[in-house]
């Protein structure tokens, strides 16, 4: 039963989920989640411990900074930006990945995109297209809920499966029954993972791409929280270990690099695409049924990207540039700029486990789940729906693990981001009054 002297009042919060139309919080968008909780600090007063949101929690990166005022200084916004980008990031992407992540990308498949969200949206676009026999994308879940949202967009199938039960050698027998069928063009997932934190193993890796070259499937790989592992140091230019990818067992990969996490710089919509050598010069027949060109990486960038956007802002891709150059110099240490969600995550972490939850994705195959920019959670006796709803009384907002195609109906996610230091304490009496007001 609910303790009406709740943290936030009680008759506000009933009457502000009424008036949001919501049939289920459990299965709300991110988005509808962040402007019921809104509604209800305006109508209250009370600040929320916001969790829902994955924004940075860190000021943007101040060589971006620089280097984006200089260039429209020098009068860029006047000028449209060569679609395929602008050479300088092109190189320097080029030479980041191969110092973090020890692989060798031309900068002709280097492209910009107006955040990872366009290169997502125009990949799934273009991937659709490649063979008329195959159809649908794979998901490797729990993942990012808008991509499934940009498939319903683009009216494209997709199949997917949590893979909390496959890791390891697992693995290998549940893709390979999905592949067998014929209709996967491509598999998408995210390493580190949103929203369960997960990383891939090596071994996992090398069967996804051992089964990528098998079956002729491209592999998508989601990097938005690159080198964000924190049990591991990828920070170091040029040395070992370097961020994991598939892209060490397979030419079938497009990466998707983004800023928004790792350079704090999501406001300026700009992140990359990664087309192996392979890939793109490779020619699909089917693509001139759509396109004046037959090549992946031509239709990619001429076909789908320009009629999207005609480039991404001139002035961001200079300041992607510029953090580019800084940290394959040696003179920015990326990693080290955003370890505070590590340690941010290893105290909430403590905080709920103290007053009775539980961490629903606590492991990666045989060790601990790392501590960094999300976690996820459940409260014994209750289902996602329940707890999600029943911690807006006490002023903290999370997302629902449905949404993110999950089979842990109890789980909950978590984002470290937004949450100050000086908040802690403030979390720590809330959960201990819901602790208290819902004994286990």
């Amino acid at each position: 039963m609910m303790n009406k002297k709740t943290p936030i009042d009680y008759n506000v919060v009933t009457e502000k989920i009424k008036e949001s139309g919501l049939r289920s919080l459990g299965t709300a968008t991110i988005r509808e989640i962040k402007k019921l909780v809104d509604e209800i600090e305006n109508a209250t007063g009370e600040k929320f411990i916001r969790m829902e949101m994955g924004i940075p929690g860190l000021p943007p990166a101040q060589v971006g900074v620089k280097g984006q005022i200089e260039a429209l200084q020098r009068g860029v916004a006047a000028i449209y930006p060569d679609i395929r980008g602008i050479p300088v990031l092109k190189d320097e992407f080029s030479r980041f990945l191969k110092l973090f992540m020890d692989i060798e990308v031309n900068p002709e498949g280097c492209v910009p995109t107006v955040g990872s969200m366009q290169g997502s949206f125009a990949t799934f676009l273009t991937l659709n297209r490649i063979r008329e026999e195959r159809d649908t994308t794979l998901f490797i879940d729990p993942g990012f809920p808008v991509h499934k949202m940009q498939h319903k967009t683009l009216n494209i199938k997709y199949d997917s499966f949590d893979v909390y039960n496959y890791r390891g050698e697992k693995l290998r027998d549940k893709l390979e029954s999905y592949f067998k069928t014929g209709k996967i063009h491509s598999i998408l997932y995210s390493n580190p993972n949103n929203p369960s934190w997960i990383c891939f193993t090596d071994e996992e890796l090398k069967i996804i791409g051992d089964l990528a070259n098998k079956y002729d499937i491209i592999v998508i790989e989601d990097l938005a929280y690159f080198g964000m592992d924190f049990r591991k140091d990828y920070s170091k230019p040029g040395k070992p270990p370097y961020q994991p990818t598939v892209a060490k067992y397979t030419d079938n990969y497009i990466l998707m690099v983004s800023s928004s996490k790792i350079f704090s710089y999501a406001g300026e919509r700009i992140g990359m695409l990664a087309i192996s050598n392979k890939l793109y010069d490779k020619s699909f027949p089917n693509l001139k049924r759509f396109y004046a060109n037959d090549k992946l990486g031509y239709s990619m960038i001429f076909g789908t990207l320009y009629p999207l956007s005609s480039g991404t802002s001139h002035s961001a891709q200079y300041a992607l540039a510029a953090l580019f150059k800084a940290v394959n110099n040696g003179e920015f240490n990326f990693v080290e700029y955003v370890k505070e969600y590590g340690e941010k995550a290893k105290i909430m972490k403590r905080i709920f486990t103290e007053n009775g939850f539980k961490i629903v994705y606590d492991t990666d195959v045989n060790q601990p789940i790392a501590d960094g920019f999300y976690f996820t959670f459940s409260y014994p006796g209750m289902d996602a729906e329940e707890l999600l709803k029943n911690l807006i009384y006490y002023g903290i907002s999370a997302i629902s693990l449905l949404i993110t195609g999950s089979e842990r109906k109890e789980g909950i996610r978590a984002c470290t981001s937004l949450i100050q230091m000086d908040e802690l304490p403030l979390l720590e009496k809330r959960l201990k009054q819901f602790h208290k007001d819902h004994p286990l």
